[in-house]
């Protein structure tokens, strides 16, 4: 009878242990891989578009299997999809840390992508349905944030680290160890839920929404190399927008939708899917590109930048339980749009210590702490709202809907980032060169400035025109970067009801 009861109820503790290790483990997979390019560069000999896509092959693979998880976890029990995904994780692992095959290693960040999106809308279900107290979910979702925070925050320094005293190979067999324990702690503590409403699958609206969402974030990743006006470019993106439409229809005549668009009539609901989406267009694309200016733009060795990442990342780390205050205070409907704006006031103030004369950290620091405390004040506030929002029956389609809205944006900012940098760093080049130069010959050498591996010699282009070149790239970034988080963050207020908000103060 005792164990029979402790496997319905479940074991609190290690269920927020075992989702909070593997928010750890999906961290890892996203900001640890980067600290590893220019070692897989040389050891496997991938070109500047393969380590492009062993960036992107994993967060493609989160984007295609975030709703369609939802809608498992809600049907077949989230405990189970939760299990199975982590399994996955493991094995995916394991073959990206045995190979020495860079096509492979890219089929393998994509099924680490597939299982890590479908771990991920899993832990909030499971953290919305275990801890149902508003103190209970305000404190799991506190240490949800900050295991999730460490994961994102100190990636790049955990995996330099790895490379110096093992291998590269360790960055991604570690998983295997960690998938290991997850799965202990998550077969004893994890409750089993489900939707007992849920009845079949929806097939139409899982394929229809995933090509949409693949073939968009292909074309802005391989636009730049087709050529956005290609006419193989362009028909990728008439695939994408014909699938999002046959979704929307489809969505509209499923009896039992796993997008249900009647949620978005709930303004605490669409006010904070538009925070998800805001984070994603600036905080987390950025962070992959921003150890390249402290490395090639201010001189720093990769441990020093690594160091100097943590200005941008530990201030997120501290700030959930924090946000979680404030919002049982203030409401989230307040503390979510401050915390969008302190975002973009953050990357306002980087853009300004990056034109310093003498930029260097400490012109740095104050951008990227206040970016870092606008992303804590908003990371688990949003979370907890979706899925307060919604009866908790549907927690398995708000989760989904929300990871989506993040996973989307950054699947599409992160080659929207790469773009505008490459672009600023061209049009300072075309100012600045002292010869004429052919077009394609500008590209190569942009792209190489933007990765941080130019090889100046060879162009005959001083280090002093290189560093004006990156300088005005991130300098566009930075700009996208602020602009757009307050023009939703803006939205955002407004959607809450930011009238009524003022005046009820």
């Amino acid at each position: 009878m005792t164990i029979a009861r402790s496997l319905s109820t479940g074991n609190p503790s290690a269920a927020l242990a075992a989702v909070c290790l593997s928010a750890l483990m999906f961290g890892l997979e996203i900001s640890s891989v980067p600290a590893i390019l220019p070692t897989l560069e040389q050891v496997l000999r991938a070109d500047f578009i393969q380590l492009q896509w062993i960036m992107n092959a994993y967060t493609i693979g989160v984007t295609m299997v975030l709703m369609a998880t939802g809608a498992l976890a809600d049907r077949f029990g989230r405990k189970r999809v939760f299990m199975a995904s982590i399994f996955a994780f493991g094995v995916a692992s394991l073959a990206c840390g045995l190979t020495e095959s860079v096509p492979v290693l890219i089929g393998g960040r994509l099924l680490q992508g597939l299982s890590g999106g479908a771990m991920l809308v899993c832990q909030i279900a499971i953290l919305s349905h275990q801890f149902r107290t508003p103190r209970e979910r305000s404190m799991a979702f506190g240490w949800w944030g900050i295991v999730s925070g460490v994961g994102l925050g100190f990636g790049p320094i955990i995996g330099g680290a790895i490379v110096a005293v093992w291998s590269w190979e360790w960055v991604f067999l570690v998983h295997v160890a960690l998938s290991i324990v997850t799965l202990t702690l998550g077969a004893s503590g994890v409750r089993e839920s489900r939707d007992p409403d849920a009845t079949r699958l929806d097939l139409i609206g899982i394929t229809t929404l995933s090509v949409a969402v693949f073939c968009l974030a292909f074309f802005i990743t391989q636009g730049p190399e087709l050529g956005f006006a290609n006419p193989v470019a362009l028909a990728i993106l008439s695939v994408s927008i014909a699938s999002f439409i046959a979704f929307v229809i489809a969505e509209k005549f499923t009896p039992r939708p796993m997008f249900d668009f009647s949620v978005f009539r709930i303004r605490p609901f669409s006010g904070a899917i538009i925070g998800s989406a805001a984070m994603n267009i600036s905080f987390w694309p950025f962070m992959i590109y921003l150890p390249i200016w402290f490395q090639a733009g201010l001189g720093y060795d990769s441990i020093a930048a690594g160091l100097g990442l943590l200005a941008y990342t530990l201030p997120a780390l501290v700030m959930p339980p924090v946000a979680e205050r404030l919002s049982l205070r203030y409401q989230p409907t307040v503390v979510i749009p401050a915390g969008l704006f302190t975002i973009g006031l953050g990357f306002m103030m980087m853009k300004l210590g990056s034109d310093a004369a003498d930029a260097d950290w400490l012109t740095m620091l104050p951008g990227c702490i206040l970016s870092g405390v606008g992303l804590g004040l908003t990371n688990t506030p949003v979370t907890n709202t979706t899925t307060g929002a919604v009866p908790p029956a549907r927690s398995g389609m708000a989760s989904g809907i929300d990871m989506s809205a993040r996973m989307i944006s950054l699947a599409i900012n992160i080659p929207i980032m790469g773009f505008i940098l490459v672009e600023g760093v061209l049009s300072s080049l075309r100012a600045n060169m002292p010869f004429e130069t052919d077009p394609s010959t500008f590209r190569s050498l942009a792209e190489k400035i933007a990765a941080g591996t130019a090889g100046s010699p060879g162009f005959g282009v001083s280090d002093a025109i290189v560093h004006q070149a990156l300088a005005e790239g991130f300098g566009w970034v930075m700009i996208y970067g602020g602009v757009s988080v307050w023009l939703l963050a803006a939205i955002s207020f407004v959607v809450f009801g930011g009238r009524r908000l003022i005046a009820s103060a």
